[in-house]
């Protein structure tokens, strides 16, 4: 998808888009008031008071028209600059602009205006030209909105649009905001019946039905298996901790604001754990160890807690409880390169399997100038970035540079999915830390008998299983592999009275082989039962008739195919199960 902020035209098109809006609400509702009209990823939006009307569909149609009036008129768009003073004068009616300009520094802030006809919006521009290059837009949707984000403050009309310099891109654009409602995880959640959520649970507390855990499960099983094959010890560990473990870590100083506030149980302090790394260096301290038992490679499926903002929830893909894919690698300084390679052939050999394609690696690096979010040792720092380049010169995948994307404790090499919805985001990660091992003092006795502080590598594969769940039904379409289905093969008798004892017994069969089977034997046509198991995205319908009952055969239809193929029952349960073996 494109992103509007980074295009220097889409970016002032859809600035000057927004003012245009802004014109035509004001020509309609005159009493209207503006609070900021910014260009986002998707387009722009412009936050509005118009008293206690709520706008409808209706509106936006007039708003439209209107819009395309003031475009048709085609006004030059005129930028001025003026004094503090004189912005304060001349929106002295709307005190939402006050509000914006009352913070301004009077010495050092450029205050502009752009007009446009008989309308004048406080803004930093840059602006297209005339009102004309607005001609092609659409207003997407609208919602409610709090004034600056404050739930205590009124709720201001928020209206989403995007403006295109042609009526094809535009059109084009349109067409992939229909594509993504289709594939948009949150509606796949709901119609395949995977998760569901409940305000009355709490927001961005997904909770995962009979169908969804089934795939939660497999994916569990599948990236556990791999894990265990490479050595991983696995562990169980709470899900929460006491504050002086955070402390400890750093993650206390460092990341506080997106952890829930602590509780104070009996004296001691508690708080929903926001990562595992604190729990699993304890795990490792726990023990004495040598340096023949490095490297310790230990692993959890582990569920974590993070205080999003309201508006960035969204779905499984961003929720305020998910479970991680994690795991912390405690390793020798000899180990690294070699323990780091491991890890990024498992992300490779993963991905190949489940068939990830579009994705690049990011090299995550510390901003040296923010010194708030980052641990404060520069020898550290630089040995570990300089370690992280070398062992991926070594390893020879190409990657990019981002400053500011470290871990607070250290460099990381993210791995960068592109999903069919949205921007691109992180799934797997693999980081190097020499800073928790050393703040939780952990040690391993060397050859020499010297005791040695271990280096640890933090890394997930699947990351955020529920993040990893969101991006994969997004791209199948909710058609997942045999293998992830909730169910996979579902059974249609032609007609209960003559065929239904024969459904039945290929049910019975396939459920002896761990084949996850429904019987589908309502009293409905055969159509429209197929209709509705293609809506499921079942892989496998079986449709039994008389010809099926006399030569104990199966006839099936494939989903996404119109194709219908008899085979023998044997033949049937050899093909499942050689889906479900090669993940197919």
């Amino acid at each position: 998808m494109i992103n509007f902020k980074e295009d220097k035209y889409l970016n002032k098109l859809n600035h000057s888009c927004a003012h245009m809006m802004a014109q035509a609400v004001k020509h309609l509702y005159p009493e209207a008031k503006f609070w900021v009209g910014p260009v986002i990823d998707t387009g722009f939006y412009y936050d509005i008071d118009l008293g206690d009307k709520v706008i409808t569909d209706e509106d936006i149609e007039k708003i439209t028209r209107e819009m395309k009036k003031i475009s048709k008129d085609g006004k030059r768009i005129v930028r001025n600059e003026i004094s503090k003073k004189e912005a304060l004068e001349m929106f002295e009616n709307d005190p939402y602009k006050i509000d914006l300009i009352e913070r301004m520094d009077e010495d050092n802030t450029i205050i502009s205006t752009y007009t446009q006809g008989d309308f004048t919006d406080l803004c930093r521009g840059p602006h297209v030209d005339t009102v004309k290059e607005c001609k092609y837009f659409k207003l997407i949707k609208f919602s409610g909105a709090y004034f600056k984000g404050d739930v205590n403050n009124k709720v201001l009309q928020r209206i989403y649009g995007v403006c295109f310099p042609s009526e094809e891109e535009l059109n084009d654009y349109l067409q992939e905001l229909e594509e993504a409602k289709l594939r948009d995880h949150r509606k796949l959640g709901k119609d395949l019946k995977i998760f569901m959520t409940s305000d009355l649970v709490g927001k961005g507390l997904p909770m995962y039905l009979p169908n969804g855990y089934i795939i939660w499960e497999e994916l569990e099983g599948y990236i556990k298996g791999k894990e265990k094959k490479l050595g991983y010890k696995h562990v169980l560990t709470p899900p929460l901790g006491n504050v002086e473990l955070y402390k400890t870590s750093g993650h206390w100083d460092h990341y506080r604001e997106d952890m829930f506030p602590k509780m104070e149980v009996e004296g001691e302090e508690f708080v929903l754990r926001p990562m595992n790394c604190p729990h699993h260096m304890m795990i490792y301290a726990n023990d004495i160890h040598s340096y023949r038992d490095l490297p310790l490679r230990i692993g959890e499926i582990a569920r974590d807690c993070r205080f999003e903002s309201s508006g960035s929830l969204k779905g499984i893909e961003r929720a305020r409880s998910f479970c991680q894919n994690d795991a912390h690698l405690f390793v020798t300084p000899e180990q690294i390169g070699s323990e780091f390679k491991k890890v990024v052939d498992l992300i490779l050999e993963v991905y190949k399997e489940l068939g990830i394609t579009d994705y690049h690696f990011e090299l995550s690096l510390r901003d040296p100038e923010n010194i708030k979010k980052y641990y404060q040792d520069d020898e550290m720092w630089n040995n570990a970035e300089d370690k992280l380049r070398e062992i991926l010169e070594e390893i020879g995948i190409p990657y990019t540079e981002k400053i500011g994307e470290a871990a607070f404790y250290g460099p990381k090499l993210d791995v960068q999915v592109k999903p069919a919805v949205g921007n691109p985001y992180t799934i797997s990660t693999c980081q190097i830390d020499f800073c928790l091992p050393m703040k939780f003092d952990l040690k391993y006795v060397d050859k020499d008998g010297e005791k040695k502080t271990p280096v640890v590598l933090h890394r997930a594969i699947l990351g955020s299983i529920d993040r990893f769940i969101a991006y994969y039904l997004e791209e199948k379409k909710g058609a997942l592999p045999t293998w992830m289905s909730p169910v996979q093969v579902n059974i249609l008798p032609v007609n209960n009275a003559y065929h239904l004892e024969y459904a039945d017994a290929i049910y019975d069969l396939l459920k002896t082989k761990n084949i996850r089977v429904e019987l589908d034997d309502r009293e409905e046509k055969v159509s429209y039962r197929m209709r509705e198991s293609v809506l499921k995205k079942i892989p496998y319908t079986l449709i039994l008739g008389q010809k099926e009952v006399d030569n104990k055969t199966i006839s099936y239809r494939k989903h996404g195919s119109e194709e219908t193929i008899t085979v023998s029952q044997d033949e049937f349960i050899k093909l499942i199960n050689n889906e479900i073996e090669m993940k197919k």
